[in-house]
């Protein structure tokens, strides 16, 4: 593995209860949360992660009380309107993931704002996982291969077929490390394929108190394992 594919993926967990421990709505729990995401992504490309996707809002989060939902669109919304000329001036790339046909249009023009506005940047990739689902993007892709008729489908061919389902520019890229916060330890429908050799680094920290020491410590840990990815370690 080489910097330059280093990919570091992060699911948020943890905003709701964190506020509700301290006496809070859910909803505050999410404001918060959007303060750690400042300091993960001002961190993250001085500790050598060149691609960062963070799991903002999955398919299954519609099923939430709608009042939570339309906070967590408002804010999604105001990040991308509030924070994409800084991303532009630290060099990061911002993209979105997901469907986007049951998105409000207000969010959806965000969206293609920031994408157009960040295009050239190559610092950083900064993936935001919005209305995803790994399982859908699966079906889509097999879906789609179905109707090409194409028999002979190749681990390539399916990475290119999940990137076009959730709109990536490109093929949908392994992830390297994968850290889930909040003390759950599953993937919960995210990037399931991208994830078949990912290294798995769970946290008991909530995400509203994740912060850039902690994932230099995740990172740390990581660079301590073997990665065989089905082979045997050689002999010394």
């Amino acid at each position: 593995m080489t910097q330059s594919t280093f990919h570091v993926a992060i699911i948020m967990d943890g905003n709701g209860r964190w506020a509700l421990a301290r006496g809070r709505p859910r909803e505050w729990g999410h404001r918060r949360g959007a303060e750690a995401v400042r300091r993960v992504v001002e961190a993250a490309p001085g500790l050598g992660i060149r691609t960062l996707t963070l799991y903002a809002f999955s398919s299954d989060n519609w099923l939430r009380p709608a009042r939570e939902v339309t906070l967590v669109m408002r804010l999604l919304q105001r990040y991308l309107r509030r924070e994409c000329e800084e991303l532009s001036e630290n060099g990061v790339r911002l993209r979105v993931v997901g469907r986007r046909d049951r998105l409000p249009p207000e969010v959806v023009a965000a969206i293609d704002h920031a994408e157009s506005a960040t295009a050239s940047r190559a610092r950083m990739t900064l993936r935001l996982a919005i209305d995803y689902s790994s399982r859908y993007a699966l079906l889509e892709a097999v879906r789609t291969a179905a109707r090409a008729g194409t028999s002979d489908v190749q681990r390539a061919d399916v990475a290119e077929l999940l990137g076009q389902a959730v709109h990536s520019d490109g093929p949908s890229p392994d992830v390297d490390l994968m850290i889930r916060t909040g003390g759950e330890q599953r993937l919960s429908d995210f990037l399931l394929w991208e994830c078949a050799y990912a290294e798995l680094h769970f946290t008991p920290t909530m995400w509203p108190d994740f912060t850039a020491e902690d994932l230099a410590s995740a990172l740390q840990e990581f660079a301590g394992r073997e990665r065989r990815f089905g082979t045997v370690a050689l002999a010394g």
